[in-house]
């Protein structure tokens, strides 16, 4: 009876052994999960209020990971080059595909050294926003916001001649609606030059003001 008591007593001591140890585990794991390294912070983004003559279209741009082509399109809010400008031009390759194009060439700086997607890690997807060119370094101020996803404009494909592509540098965060509306405006059967003929918007979609956004 005696032993019988002593085990049980030794038992109970072996449980509460192996429950204290198992809470000492698992105040342990908690400490160290809570002790891991914090994710990254997001890249810095400057938001641009863009109020058209549809509604208003906010822009996120990427400060961080396209600083270039991001202080190209700023220097033109900034001095109000694109207050007055235009959605002029609609590439509808099909009814959810395509893009949007708007500026204004005669209020245009120097061009802009050319950012690829290469170097920024970004992706001409559903909403970016892209700086138009010519030739690597002759973009100025017009842009274009994709409607679907138009990643054959990055670098390395088949959407520029020179597999350069163009300079992605942000993405619409509000107004997408808009820049739906924009798409599907009417456009003229006879103006344009070229690939455009067809695809400018009759009549265009007025930039009233292009704004940052302060936090």
């Amino acid at each position: 009876m005696l032993r019988r008591g002593f085990m049980m007593r030794l038992g109970a001591v072996v449980t509460a052994f192996f429950s204290g140890a198992a809470r000492a585990q698992d105040q342990t794991a908690s400490s160290s999960s809570s002790t891991a390294s914090p994710a990254p912070p997001a890249p810095a983004l400057q938001l641009v209020s863009l109020k058209t003559a549809k509604g208003e279209i906010v822009l996120a741009l990427e400060i961080e990971r396209a600083p270039i082509t991001s202080k190209n399109f700023l220097k033109y809010v900034d001095q109000g080059r694109l207050d007055g400008a235009n959605f002029y031009r609609a590439m509808q390759i099909t009814p959810d595909l395509g893009i949007i194009q708007g500026g204004d060439n005669s209020r245009a700086l120097p061009g802009c050294k050319h950012e690829p997607t290469s170097v920024t890690g970004l992706s001409h997807t559903d909403g970016v926003v892209s700086l138009a060119r010519g030739k690597p370094g002759t973009a100025q101020g017009d842009f274009f916001i994709c409607l679907g996803d138009m990643s054959d404009f990055d670098a390395g494909q088949d959407g520029t001649d020179d597999k350069l592509g163009f300079a992605a540098f942000g993405h619409v965060s509000q107004g997408m609606d808009v820049v739906k509306t924009i798409f599907d405006a009417p456009t003229s059967k006879t103006r344009g030059v070229g690939a455009m003929k067809g695809q400018m918007l009759s009549p265009p979609v007025k930039i009233l003001t292009a704004r940052r956004v302060r936090a």
